[in-house]
């Protein structure tokens, strides 16, 4: 029988529509679980002082900078929590590359999925809070992209939490991530 081997380090992958919340539900579980929170809109905003959203020189690097930090934390053991929206700039081999990446240093990928009904999604896409990180706020472009197939991405792994934002307040959803989290990593 082969030895069960520990888990030395865990991502907390939150990923989830526009507007679902990922970013204060991720920053209430960072501070929960006393862990750096790899916001997702950072690596944006970096790779968008040089390079227009969406072109290919843009999706390289945001992906090497995933790529390598996802190395990083690996090679030091760092635990932390990742925030992502699917959309079709990112190629779905990527996400299995970082899991890969965090898997192969011993590590686990616990998949936390955030929902949001459309409606809520058009209401919120707007928000003051949404400017802060140069995200997406005019909800006809929302649309637009939206119809176009722009979200479109193909499933996760099972998720060990799925939390509909809409009828869960941030700090309740993030309670239920912490104690499956907890859970989880025993």
């Amino acid at each position: 029988m082969a030895e069960c081997q520990p888990v030395t380090f865990a991502v907390i992958f939150i990923h989830g529509p526009a507007a679902a919340g990922k970013f204060t539900i991720g920053s209430l579980v960072s501070e929960q679980l006393g862990l750096p929170l790899f916001h997702n809109h950072l690596t944006v905003d970096l790779v968008k002082t040089l390079f227009d959203f969406g072109t290919s020189a843009f999706i390289s690097l945001r992906a090497e900078i995933w790529r390598s930090s996802f190395l990083a934390a690996a090679d030091e053991g760092v635990s932390f929590v990742f925030t992502f929206n699917p959309e079709r700039t990112v190629a779905p081999s990527l996400i299995d590359e970082l899991s890969d990446i965090v898997t192969s240093a011993g590590g686990r990928i616990l998949y936390i999925e955030l929902e949001c009904a459309e409606a809520e999604i058009e209401r919120r896409i707007g928000n003051a809070s949404r400017r802060r990180f140069g995200k997406l706020t005019d909800a006809d472009l929302y649309r637009r992209f939206r119809a176009q197939g722009g979200f479109e991405f193909p499933p996760f792994p099972e998720p060990l939490v799925s939390i509909d934002t809409e009828s869960t307040s941030p700090d309740a959803a993030a309670q239920r991530i912490v104690e499956s989290v907890r859970q989880a990593l025993g």
